[in-house]
């Protein structure tokens, strides 16, 4: 035992043994007459003190007997010895171990696609030059009018609604996984069809023609849309197709818009409306003079998946890293096992950056006037021909600054409804997907003929036998 520890242990003793000696005279109110220490005696209980012993137990390395808690001694010596015993851990405890389940970042790992969506299916065209990939959770089936054992009350459902999706360009059907599951969320009976567009994901031209470029103009993007509805029904056996609710971003946002505007659609599928996001002809075709501007700025590759991720979500590109982990492993694809790695690097060079993009934007340049050219008129059905002549329509925006003249004259009038987020950047559908999801699921509340109860007819009354 060090000099100080047994200074401290003396003068604690003393202490201790003149308190016990004037207790009773304290606790009857009288004066205490002072005791002789030499004839005081240790309390019962509290061991004599004896410096051999300590001296013993200081060559053990024993100090059991320094207490680990803080003391009332103002002493310098004894507020040291009683800061020293609270950092003696207990037993078991890891007392410089890091706190569990606070991790010191957010994991960046990829999410699966199984995570959100039910099944994905491979649709081949029935020209047989495409295989459209797609990913699927069912609506709920239609019930029967009629049933032979009809429960008490029981109403006949018209099944849930499909919310059809579309993505932006450079982007995947894996965009809307986690709007989807928000959707489900206040939805249950809904369901989600979600496409890869050909050129991104895992969609992929049968025959392609050397040197030519993929054909990603409006009409064919439409019609694509429309063959994977189609497709999708027949593979699942659907009797009807379910009421459709179309969902397009930026440049889908255009596709939903004509598959609505032409008559591609058959007349038995109900079309119960279709909303864009983040699109409006006069900011997009502003937007698209600097595009090869943005392009050249962005990486060129990634070393692994989880590089990729984190630049979409530092950048604030994808601001909500959820859905960018669900997203962004499908942008990218991994030279080193594909045939796509450039043909002018020799194979034993390494690739510094493996992971590049799927779809390369550039080559889509000759097609971007042709997605946004007349965009407001179709949104607004003026002239249109197909379903979305009678349907709904909604616009979902990051801020009302990328209203053109056509589209304000139109909100003013009720043409359409439009909700503002102004927190999110412009993948709304990822960056917020559980407003979005609130905001698509009320519209589609809106616009379901379904819940809409007609009076009877006269003519049905009176064949009834009833007074009118």
């Amino acid at each position: 035992m060090s000099e100080l520890q047994k200074k401290w242990a003396k003068a604690r003793l003393s202490n201790t043994m003149q308190a016990h000696a004037y207790a009773p005279s304290q606790a009857m109110g009288t004066t205490a007459m002072p005791i002789p220490a030499t004839t005081l005696q240790p309390p019962v209980g509290l061991p004599d003190f004896n410096e051999l012993d300590e001296e013993d137990e200081d060559q053990f390395g024993s100090l059991s007997s320094i207490p680990n808690h803080p003391q009332d001694d103002d002493s310098s010596s004894a507020s040291s010895v009683s800061s020293t015993g609270t950092v003696i851990p207990s037993p078991g405890r890891a007392l410089f171990a890091r706190p569990q389940g606070v991790p010191t970042r957010s994991s960046l790992d990829p999410i699966p696609w199984t995570t959100y969506f039910e099944r994905e299916l491979s649709l081949l065209s029935t020209d047989g030059t495409i295989t459209y990939h797609v990913y699927l959770t069912s609506p709920d089936p239609p019930t029967p009018s009629t049933t032979n054992n009809p429960a008490p009350g029981a109403k006949p459902s018209t099944g849930g609604p499909l919310f059809v999706t579309h993505h932006g360009a450079g982007s995947s059907a894996l965009s809307f996984a986690v709007l989807g599951s928000e959707i489900r969320k206040r939805l249950p009976s809904a369901g989600i069809l979600s496409l890869d567009a050909r050129g991104h994901g895992l969609t992929t031209i049968t025959s392609p023609s050397p040197n030519e470029p993929t054909d990603l103009s409006l009409g064919t993007l439409s019609q694509d849309l429309c063959n994977a509805i189609l497709l999708t029904a027949k593979a699942m056996s659907w009797p009807d197709i379910p009421p459709l609710i179309l969902v397009g971003h930026s440049l889908g946002g255009a596709v939903v818009t004509e598959l609505a505007y032409q008559p591609l659609l058959p007349p038995s599928v109900s079309l119960l409306g279709y909303a864009v996001l983040d699109v409006v002809e006069g900011s997009a075709l502003d937007a698209l003079q600097s595009m090869q501007t943005y392009l050249s700025t962005r990486p060129q590759g990634f070393h692994s998946l989880k590089e990729g991720i984190e630049w979409h979500v530092r950048s604030r590109t994808i601001r909500n890293s959820v859905s960018a982990r669900v997203s962004v492993p499908a942008l990218l694809v991994d030279t080193t096992t594909t045939a796509t790695q450039p043909q002018q690097q020799p194979p034993s060079t390494k690739v510094s950056k493996p992971w590049k993009w799927r779809t390369d934007l550039s080559s889509t340049q000759p097609f971007w006037q042709g997605w946004f050219v007349g965009l407001s008129k179709k949104f607004l059905g003026q002239g249109a021909t197909g379903l979305g002549k009678g349907a709904g329509k909604m616009l979902l925006l990051a801020g009302t600054d990328r209203l053109d003249t056509e589209l304000t004259i139109g909100q003013m009038q009720g043409k359409y409804a439009l909700q503002v987020f102004p927190e999110a950047g412009h993948f709304i559908h990822e960056d917020l997907p559980e407003k979005t999801a609130v905001a698509l699921v009320d519209f589609y509340r809106r616009n379901d003929r379904s819940a809409l109860v007609l009076p009877p007819k006269v003519s049905e009354l009176l064949a009834q036998g009833r007074r009118v």
